[in-house]
Order: C-alpha cells, then sequence, then structure tokens
C-alpha cells in the first residue's frame, strides 16, 4: 500500500515544457545584467529577485480562481489550470528564497543576520511570509491533499491569507500594487461566483417553472452497492453539456462544504444524477442519511422530507472538445469514471438520431453518418471491480444499444461496441459491510465448493431477487461466491484478474473455467432480471424501479459484452485505429494507473503509426480525467 502511495509517474512533455519556459523566464529577470558572484551586487540581485517575486502574485491568484480570465482566453477549465498553479507558487517560492538568500549572505559577511531578524520589523516580516509560503508549498503536496482534503481547503485559504497580509507590511509602499492586484482579482472572482450561485439557486430567479416554491433545490439521496450514494435533482436550475461538473453543498449534511462531482446524467432526462463514492468527510455523511432515510418504515409521516434535501449548485464546469467531429471515439473508465464517459456517449448517440429522423433519405456510405455528429463508431470499455456497479448505468446502456440498433436497421451506417470487464476483486470489490464482517476471516480455499456454487449461481441470485425483501441491499445479493470463499484460484485469489488480451475468445464458453463470475452472469443480465435501483425506498422511487426494469430492453442487453479480467487498452485501441476513416478521440477518465496507462498506450501507437509525419495516418486526440486530487 505504501509503495502504490508512493509512486511517482513522469509528467508530460507539455507540461515540462510550460513549466520550464516560465522557470527561464524568472531567472532571466533575476539574473539578466548582474554578477551572482560580485558580492557587491548582492543587494541589488536581492532587490531585484524581490520585485520579481511580487509582480508574479497576480497570476498565482488568476490561475487559481474558478472563473479567470486565462481559462476564458485558452478555452480551459479552472481544473485543468490547477497544476500550473502549483507550479508556478513553486517557481515563486524559489524566486523568494532566491532573494531571501542573497540578503543572508550579504549579511554574514558581517554576522548581521542574527541583529536583523530580531531588531529589523522589514526583515521580519519578510521571514514570516516564506515560513508561511514554505508551509502552503509543502502542505500542498499529494500526500497532504488526499490525507484530508477538506482539511487542506481550509489551511490553504487561511495560509494564502497570512502569506498576502505578510508581503504587504514587508513590502514598500510604491510596489503594494502588485498586492492589491490579487486581492482584487480574488473579490471579483468570489463576487461573480456567489452572483451566479444566487441566482441558479433562488427559484424566484428560476427559469423552471416547477421549482417555485422552494428556496434551493431539492435532492433524494440514495444508496447503492459498493459504499457509493446516488444523488438526484429533479427539474434542475442549469443547463449542462456532458462531461461537466458542478460543486454541490448541502448545509444540513455538511455544513459549509462543497464538493465537485461529475453530472452523470443528460439535459434530456430532465434531472440531474450524481454517483458519489463514499470516502471520509461530507461524502460519507451522505451515505450515511442515503442508508438512514431507506431504512424508515412507509408510514413515517416525514418520509418525503427525510428522503429530499435544500442543496446549492455551482457552476457548471469543465471543458471537453466536441467528440461529435470525430470520425472514431474510443471512451474507457474505471469504476465511477462511467459518470464521465456513459454521458459522452449518450450525447452522440442522441445527435444521431435527432439527425436521423430529420434526414429521409439515409446515405449508406460509411463516411456520411447522420449529419451533426461526424462519428462513425464508438468503442465504449467500463471497468468495474463487482458486478452490482452493472446496475448503475443498466437502463442508458439498453436505451443506447436499442438507439443504434433502430438507426443501423435503417440504414445508417454507424457502429457501436460496449464492454463491460468486471475484475473480480475480491478484496477492493466488497461492500462496507461485508468488509467489515470478512476483515478477520482467512479466505479458506476449496476447488470442489468453488467450483459448483459458481455453477449454481445465477439460479441461486434470481431466485434471492425475486423473494428479497425491499430494504435487502442488491450489493449482497451480487457478491460471487467466488469471492466469499475467498477466490477459487490457488491462494484464495480470483483466477479472472489477468488481463484479457481477446474479447471474442474470452466471451465463448469455456470448460476449464474455474470462475465463471462473469461469463455466467451474461446470461443473467441477458433475461432481463437486473433491477436498476432499490426498491423500498418510497412510493415515487419503488416505482421507478418497476418501470426501470420493465423498460431494460433485453434483446439490447445482448449488444453489451460482460467480461471477467482486466482489459488491454493498447489492443483495444489500436483496433479502433486501424478501421478508422478519419481522426480519432480517446477519452479515459478513473484512476490515476488506468489514466497513465491509456497515455502511454495513445502515446506509443501514435509513435508507431508515425502520425502527421507524412504516412497518411489520421491523428489521435486524447483526454484524460482523473479521481486523485
Amino acid at each position: 500500500m505504501l509503495s502504490n502511495r508512493l509512486r511517482w509517474t513522469s509528467p508530460t512533455l507539455g507540461r515540462v515544457s510550460i513549466v520550464m519556459a516560465d522557470l527561464v523566464l524568472v531567472l532571466v529577470l533575476c539574473f539578466n545584467g548582474v554578477n551572482p558572484r560580485d558580492q557587491w551586487q548582492w543587494e541589488d540581485i536581492g532587490y531585484r529577485t524581490g520585485y520579481v517575486a511580487a509582480a508574479q502574485l497576480p497570476l498565482i491568484v488568476l490561475l487559481s480562481g474558478k472563473r479567470n480570465i486565462i481559462g476564458w482566453l485558452t478555452g480551459t477549465s479552472y481544473e485543468r489550470l490547477n497544476w500550473l498553479h502549483r507550479w508556478v507558487s513553486r517557481i515563486l517560492f524559489l524566486t523568494v528564497t532566491i532573494h531571501m538568500g542573497f540578503w543572508f549572505v550579504s549579511w554574514a559577511r558581517y554576522d548581521y543576520i542574527k541583529v536583523k531578524l530580531s531588531t529589523d520589523p522589514i526583515t521580519q516580516r519578510g521571514f514570516a511570509a516564506w515560513c508561511i509560503f514554505l508551509w502552503t508549498v509543502l502542505s500542498s503536496l499529494v500526500p497532504a491533499r488526499r490525507w484530508n482534503y477538506e482539511f487542506f481547503v481550509v489551511q490553504h485559504i487561511a495560509a494564502a491569507a497570512g502569506l498576502l497580509a505578510a508581503i504587504y507590511l514587508h513590502l514598500p509602499d510604491e510596489v503594494k500594487v502588485w498586492i492589491w492586484l490579487p486581492i482584487g482579482l480574488v473579490l471579483f472572482d468570489r463576487a461573480i461566483r456567489a452572483i451566479a450561485t444566487l441566482y441558479i439557486n433562488i427559484s424566484v430567479l428560476s427559469r423552471s417553472p416547477k421549482r417555485f416554491g422552494h428556496i434551493a433545490p431539492t435532492a433524494t439521496f440514495q444508496p447503492l452497492s459498493g459504499s457509493t450514494t446516488r444523488i438526484t435533482i429533479e427539474n434542475p436550475p442549469i443547463s449542462w453539456t456532458p462531461g461537466q461538473h458542478v460543486f454541490l453543498t448541502c448545509h444540513k449534511l455538511a455544513p459549509m462544504q462543497a464538493h465537485p462531482f461529475t453530472i452523470a446524467s443528460v439535459p434530456d432526462d430532465g434531472k440531474m444524477e450524481f454517483f458519489v463514492k463514499s470516502r471520509s468527510g461530507s461524502t460519507a455523511r451522505f451515505l450515511h442519511h442515503a442508508e438512514k432515510s431507506l431504512s424508515l418504515p412507509a408510514s413515517a409521516p416525514d418520509l418525503h422530507q427525510r428522503h429530499t434535501q435544500s442543496v446549492l449548485l455551482e457552476g457548471p464546469y469543465g471543458r471537453i472538445r466536441p467528440l461529435r467531429q470525430f470520425d472514431s471515439v474510443f471512451l474507457i473508465a474505471g469504476s465511477s469514471g462511467a459518470t464521465f464517459t456513459v454521458p459522452l456517449m449518450r450525447d452522440i448517440v442522441s445527435c444521431w438520431s435527432k439527425h436521423a429522423h430529420k434526414d429521409k433519405f439515409p446515405r449508406k456510405c460509411p463516411a456520411f453518418p447522420p449529419q451533426g455528429a461526424a462519428t462513425r463508431y464508438i468503442r465504449f470499455i467500463w471497468v468495474i471491480r463487482f458486478r452490482a456497479q452493472c446496475d448503475w448505468f443498466l437502463l442508458q446502456l439498453a436505451n443506447v444499444a436499442r438507439e443504434v440498433r433502430q438507426l443501423k436497421a435503417t440504414g445508417w451506417p454507424i457502429e457501436l461496441d460496449m464492454s463491460i470487464y468486471v475484475t473480480c476483486d475480491e478484496v477492493l470489490g466488497l461492500d462496507r459491510s461485508a468488509q467489515g464482517q470478512q476483515k478477520n476471516v482467512k479466505p479458506k480455499f476449496n476447488e470442489s465448493e468453488a467450483v459448483s456454487s459458481t455453477q449454481s449461481w445465477t439460479q441461486d441470485t434470481k431466485k434471492k431477487i425475486r423473494e428479497a425483501p425491499s430494504s435487502d441491499s442488491i450489493s449482497s445479493i451480487f457478491q460471487s461466491p467466488a469471492a466469499a470463499v475467498g477466490g477459487c484460484a490457488p491462494g484464495g485469489t480470483c483466477c479472472y484478474r489477468s488481463t484479457i488480451a481477446d474479447e471474442k475468445k474470452a466471451l465463448e464458453p469455456d470448460p476449464q473455467r474455474c470462475c465463471k463470475c462473469g461469463f455466467d452472469n451474461v446470461e443473467f443480465i441477458a433475461e432481463g432480471q437486473l433491477s436498476t435501483s432499490f426498491s423500498g425506498q418510497s412510493t415515487d422511487a419503488s416505482s421507478a424501479s418497476s418501470r426501470s426494469a420493465e423498460e431494460v430492453d433485453t434483446f439490447c442487453l445482448s449488444d453489451i459484452a460482460l467480461l471477467s479480467g482486466r482489459p488491454q487498452p493498447q489492443r483495444l485501441i489500436r483496433e479502433m485505429l486501424e478501421q478508422a476513416l478519419g481522426e480519432s478521440a480517446v477519452v479515459v477518465c478513473g484512476p490515476r494507473g488506468l489514466v497513465n496507462e491509456v497515455r502511454r498506450n495513445v502515446v506509443g501507437l501514435s509513435d508507431e503509426r508515425a502520425v502527421h509525419k507524412g504516412t497518411g495516418a489520421q491523428g489521435i486526440y486524447l483526454h484524460t480525467e482523473s479521481h486523485e486530487y
């Protein structure tokens, strides 16, 4: 575990180039025309580096704002500028350290450092600013941010305010404008965000007539398998594009905290959905509230009030190149990363459907898909740790498969391949309750028991679904026997944690399989027995669940390949590129390991195919999103 937390990956060439360019510019401004070896110029260098350091403060504040002119001019959202904010701050810290270092070596000639620190107020304030800055840089490193993100945000804002105050007291009056500029930028950013937040959340100002009577939007919290909470907002007050996220605040459950969550639905749904993984802090409180509401009796007088909570929304944020302009699109997600890729896929398919219905004469040339989207082929990959997660997007995936099947039946030359990989990780795939119960249980391996239990698992699961009470968790039903006994391979591990090199071969029945946790599930899903929601939450929730189960097209579910194992992104991306007739897009969202692997694969395939090097190979656009802070 320690090695995983301390792992380091090399940054991209683009980021290194930008950081090095900034570093070279700052060093040139600091040392151009002076000789650092001349002791009589040390104080001059100290003055110059101080002024250069002060002039960098507005840039740092600009890069930290949610709504800033740099993002507007570059067409980039704030979260994709955050890394640059950190590195520019580190370069500023280097500049400040050089500034302090030249003054110290100049004073050291006369043994004057201690006297200056004890008697000179300007030196004391400057040294205090340096100490605060040192703390800010160290506390902004990845381990500190992962340890407790809420604490990091609070102390980071407090440290930044203290740093600006100390620098203001340290600088002479003629250069204090470099302090007022960042302060003005912060106030401007906060004012714009506050006005926008009030506008979209106050019902009087809302464009949705159904929201009158509510001061703020109301949301329902629903527990799902894998320690996940589904948050649903009906009639959302804002519009968005697929792939965007908002900051959600629920002061009753998590006061004074706003967290970014990717919007898992599309505007045509008429609702805004989020799938929130429970970790600690506010996300854990969301799940606790959802589980507590689920346990309430249906006759409770305040049942509706318990299910719904007032929330505040800020956003939406996030930008991605329109994927409709690419001939082929490859979407791969890990776990909850599907909240980013599923709306993108649905948006392309929806565009196909809307424009196909307008055209009376479908064109059968494969180079001409329906108007409005140049995309001809979509490859969708979803990697999950346990089968119950299929329930999150089963209805959406089935609807997408049905739309594509209908378009193909009318002659449109479009293709969509969807695959779900179940890694069968018996440790990471357990729910919190299962983890607590099995924490001190040593796995036992019995091959005959594992094989027999696997063979009867499908029928047993169907029976449990039919007989399950309304308050049962779906995750307890979907726990495979292989996970319950610790895996069917020697040592108690799962034999399907290996990488799948050939999907077609993996989908074929194999009598040698000792763990059929994925293959048997194909039969189970194909019969349409999988519910898409928890039952018994409320009258509306249970009816919605039953409607969802009835609306699932079991015929279209056969278009979704369910495999047990891990995908091989390089092979899958190569297959897409080989059939592409134009430029392709690769979008990945998930854990850092998956993102880095896909990035390396895309770079390797681009070099292998000599893209834009005279070979005629079409370009590859890569967009990455990571779960980590």
